[in-house]
């Protein structure tokens, strides 16, 4: 990293009640890497993973960033890219997508993977079958992670905490990791992560040597605060006051009223 950029931005984030909104980066777009988590940061959480409403302006904004960064902008989601890439069509972006498990370094470039292998068949179905309890229970098969949304039967969150934690006792040596998140949980292939992900990403022109911001709403973002510090970035949370960021956004509208800003100005 140049020195000459070492106080950027520091000073008043990590001081107590600093202010959410980090608007400072607004003259250094040149030499951040914009780090963006999807649900609950860019859009707004909906009852299913497939009801979500994507603000008409929202991908355009997105593709305007990866211009006035130079390529370095980036989602990282716990969604698959291919999700990702639908979601916000007709653009592609640079993406961590499977909580890690995949990255795309470039709009033009092959999705790669993460060199893990995927969940054992019969005991993502074990996972899957814990879903029959109660039809307001969701599954969404990631491939290399099974996730169990209950925003439709919250009442069920003892039952399918307990009912994994069951199925992990029994088999204790499983190479898995389990997720908590906002009315679901994932159970993923242990070996990665958003934060293993967002490292190496650091790595690869046109981030690397950049400073990172990241943006993220839950607990699976956590694992991204924590490096901030490591890789010289900053953390924002949104919708919460997380441990060790540096400021927060209150929703994701006012991410994307943020973003627009930095466009503007």
């Amino acid at each position: 990293m140049m020195d000459d950029t070492t106080d950027f931005e520091r000073a008043d984030a990590r001081k107590k009640g600093a202010v959410p909104v980090p608007g400072a980066i607004v003259p250094h777009l040149d030499r951040c890497a914009l780090l963006l988590d999807v649900d609950g940061t860019l859009i707004d959480l909906a009852p299913t993973p497939e009801a979500i409403h994507v603000p008409p302006e929202l991908p355009e904004h997105l593709a305007q960033l990866l211009k006035l960064t130079s390529g370095a902008l980036a989602l990282v989601s716990g969604r698959m890219v291919s999700d990702i890439d639908s979601i916000f069509a007709p653009f592609k972006l640079p993406a961590v997508g499977g909580h890690g498990a995949e990255m795309r370094l470039r709009p033009d470039s092959d999705v790669s993977a993460a060199s893990v292998l995927p969940m054992d068949k019969h005991l993502k179905a074990r996972f899957i079958a814990i879903a029959k309890a109660d039809p307001g229970i969701l599954v969404e098969d990631k491939g290399y992670s099974v996730a169990l949304h209950y925003r439709l039967a919250p009442s069920m969150q003892r039952y399918i905490y307990d009912a994994v934690a069951a199925i992990r006792a029994d088999l204790p040596e499983a190479p898995i990791e389990v997720l908590a998140g906002k009315f679901v949980v994932e159970i993923k292939h242990e070996g990665f992560s958003k934060a293993t992900a967002v490292r190496e990403l650091m790595t690869h022109p046109p981030f690397a040597g950049r400073y990172p911001i990241f943006l993220g709403d839950d607990v699976t973002d956590e694992t991204v605060f924590g490096i901030m510090p490591d890789i010289n970035g900053l953390a924002y949370s949104v919708g919460r006051k997380a441990q060790g960021v540096a400021g927060h956004f209150d929703s994701p509208h006012d991410v994307r009223l943020w973003l627009a800003r930095l466009i503007a100005d």
